[in-house]
């Protein structure tokens, strides 16, 4: 036998196979699923069908993929269970989960999904799990919806300030238009923007995709990703005013109907392609300007 087989062989031995884990994780899995399926299904149904909320199945999935991405080295780790931590963790993970469903509080339905998976993880993995997962557990608590008095209290200067900016652009291209408050006036037209529009949870959810992009990308200059990190919010707000432009023409040139129908969840999607193109664009700039200073560096030692 060669020696590459070898190792290869002792590694696959030292790795427990989905079979042998299957008597310990399937009664967790399964209880888990049923729990959230349900759950999830009234979700869909409910809060995550608003065009507010609608990120929330995608960062969902964004989340599972990237847990399911770190699943190798997951179970490289040696099981280090901390049962002291976890008890408490599940206790309250599956209270949270009696509240929410109970009393239709979605906060605390999706709140307590993020919790139970920690405890679980905890449980049967302990803490170095939890640091290797630490990014998805995160990025899940974008997911969680903002109580609305936080939601009003935030959203309306954004509003303003996406209209403003929409209005400049707009009239300076030749357009007839005029703002009051969030109301746009463009022909015979009025727009309000509303919050899906240029919202709290708009900024948040395209706050939620840079730092995905950062977290996949994985940069090692600290210089790129720390710009980035800083440059996300008004990539964030300048997808937004692309949104509110592209709903205003499309109204102007196709009427109301037109507007509010199709391509009102057309310019979602514009807004998050937008957001995307601007976040990968910034970040080939960051890297030409990255360049620029490595080149310079030994150029000044030189001198």
């Amino acid at each position: 036998m060669s020696e590459t087989v070898k190792p290869a062989m002792a590694a696959s031995l030292s790795k427990p196979s989905l079979r042998a884990l299957a008597p310990e994780w399937l009664p967790l899995a399964l209880g888990f699923l049923l729990m959230y399926g349900v759950a999830f299904w009234g979700l869909f149904h409910g809060v995550w069908a608003s065009e507010e909320q609608a990120h929330g199945p995608i960062i969902l999935i964004l989340s599972l993929w990237l847990i399911w991405r770190a699943w190798p080295e997951l179970r490289a780790l040696a099981p280090r269970p901390a049962p002291a931590a976890a008890w408490p963790l599940l206790v309250f993970g599956l209270l949270l989960y009696m509240l929410g469903v109970s009393q239709q509080v979605d906060a605390f339905t999706i709140s307590s999904f993020i919790v139970v998976l920690g405890a679980l993880l905890l449980m049967k993995l302990g803490f170095p799990a939890l640091r290797l997962l630490w990014f998805p557990f995160f990025f899940m608590l974008f997911m969680i919806p903002l109580p609305g008095a936080v939601v009003s209290t935030l959203t309306l200067p954004m509003k303003m300030a996406v209209s403003y900016v929409t209005e400049q652009l707009l009239f300076a291209f030749g357009y007839p238009i005029a703002r009051t408050g969030v109301i746009l006036q463009i022909g015979q037209y009025q727009l309000l923007v509303a919050d899906a529009c240029a919202g709290l949870q708009t900024l948040l959810t395209l706050e939620s995709l840079g730092l995905f992009y950062l977290n996949v990308v994985r940069h090692t200059s600290a210089f790129r990703n720390i710009m980035l990190a800083l440059l996300i919010i008004p990539i964030s707000f300048t997808a937004n005013v692309i949104r509110v432009c592209v709903l205003t023409l499309i109204t102007f040139y196709f009427g109301d109907a037109a507007g509010q129908g199709f391509l009102h969840g057309f310019a979602g999607m514009v807004l998050f392609v937008s957001a995307l193109v601007l976040i990968i664009a910034v970040d080939s700039l960051l890297q030409w300007v990255a360049r620029r200073r490595l080149k310079a560096v030994p150029a000044r030692s030189a001198i």
